[in-house]
């Protein structure tokens, strides 16, 4: 990968960690605000907005601490950004459609253990 290319990758992913950072996370509202106002039939929907927004906050976490590390790899090696991290074999069209991969998607699928067929063998067996 040339300098020019690099630059764009690193652009898109300073761009994409500012719009995480910008959109700023979910809030999670407290289970009871006062004793005395306890709606016993709302509990359960705002435990649920709580879990949701909770599991969103991680995520976003997550993605954030890995658009860190493909910067990092910019910075630090750049020969070998857009090579998968196992097999240094190019990561292609999946680092386009995710500027923070780290693997490509046979790794990615040895690492999630492998392609799991169905019950269904072939498009008649719901019959």
């Amino acid at each position: 990968m040339n300098a020019s290319e690099l630059a764009q990758w690193k652009k898109r992913l300073l761009d994409l960690r500012a719009a995480i950072i910008a959109e700023g996370d979910v809030a999670i509202e407290p289970v009871r605000k006062d004793e005395a106002s306890a709606d016993e039939d709302g509990q359960p929907l705002v435990e649920m907005s709580q879990v949701i927004a909770s599991k969103r906050n991680r995520a976003r976490t997550d993605v954030l601490a890995r658009v860190g590390r493909a910067l990092a790899r910019i910075e630090k090696e750049p020969e070998l950004f857009g090579l998968c991290q196992e097999c240094e074999e190019p990561i292609g069209k999946r680092l386009t459609a995710v500027p923070y991969v780290d693997l490509c998607v046979e790794c990615q699928q040895a690492r999630d253990g492998g392609h799991k067929a169905g019950r269904r063998r072939n498009l008649l067996d719901f019959k």
